[in-house]
């Protein structure tokens, strides 16, 4: 029997985006996962270097609340001790708010259920409140939640978002979209809050989808004109890939311990809009998504 070495931990991370060129490590550039692998590295004097893997691949000035990643570390590393460690040495701008053990069968990735992002807007309606300003879109005119809630309704389900999507090679673009609702925020800014919730994301998916809701909810567009621009076979030119600032990663739900391995097993693979596409083979590209 080969011994047991490692142990797979889970952290839960939370960090202002916008100075950081996305999450996923580039060389010369300053990123989530760099900074972190970098610290954790250097804090527990691993070798080779940590393979953080994470839930959700987030874009340039994109910020997250809720985001989730797993390492898998020598079975001496203290998950409690090395929170506190990393709490010392981190920057202001990300967080690590909880490490812990996890199953063995937990993967950040593939394991999750769904991937909750909330987009924040400022329309003439709105207080705007400079504290915030760096987390905000602002947009021209007065946007109507309910006419964006409606039009968001229209592409719920299991469909084909290659419409709202940027092309990646041997990516599918067929996800399940599980919510897409608007509304007031209840703060004193009184803004307009995008929740979109889904099993996982395509490139810019989020982004596309607020872009073609504020067009309708501004009074831009019809109603209608989201079916057209959900029915298209290719990326829509007419669909704005809103500005990342707006945008946070707010919670990643993952099933119970004992439904992990199955949830990995759906989430690798292919994607059709069958019925019954989590049965066919690997898909590499099938979770995730940079937003």
């Amino acid at each position: 029997m080969i011994p047991v070495t490692t142990r797979r931990l889970r952290l839960d991370i939370g960090y202002d985006g916008s100075g950081f060129r996305g999450w996923a490590a580039q060389p010369g550039q300053r990123t989530v996962q760099g900074l972190l692998t970098e610290w954790i590295d250097r804090l527990v004097r691993n070798r080779p270097p940590t393979q953080l893997v994470v839930a959700g691949r987030t874009d340039a000035g994109v910020h997250a609340r809720g985001q989730v990643a797993h390492i898998d570390l020598p079975l001496e590393v203290d998950p409690d001790d090395l929170g506190h460690r990393l709490a010392r040495v981190l920057p202001p701008d990300v967080v690590v708010t909880r490490v812990s053990v996890a199953p063995a069968d937990f993967d950040a990735r593939f394991a999750a259920l769904w991937r909750r992002y909330v987009y924040r807007l400022w329309d003439d309606n709105s207080v705007p409140d400079p504290l915030v300003r760096h987390h905000v879109v602002r947009v021209p005119g007065s946007l109507d939640p309910q006419l964006m809630t409606m039009a968001g309704s229209r592409l719920l389900g299991l469909r084909d978002f290659v419409a709202f999507s940027k092309h990646r090679d041997g990516a599918t673009t067929i996800r399940t979209l599980l919510e897409c609702r608007a509304g007031r925020g209840e703060d004193r800014c009184h803004g307009v809050e995008l929740t979109v919730r889904a099993d996982a994301f395509c490139h810019s998916m989020v982004r596309s989808l607020t872009g073609a809701l504020v067009a309708v909810g501004s009074g831009r567009r019809p109603l209608d004109w989201i079916d057209e621009v959900a029915s298209s076979t290719r990326r829509h030119g007419a669909v704005r890939v809103m500005p990342a600032a707006g945008l946070c990663l707010e919670e990643v739900a993952y099933p119970p311990p004992d439904q992990l391995a199955t949830r990995v097993g759906q989430s690798r693979a292919v994607r059709s809009l069958a019925p019954d596409y989590g049965c066919r083979s690997a898909d590499r590209h099938a979770s995730g998504g940079l937003q």
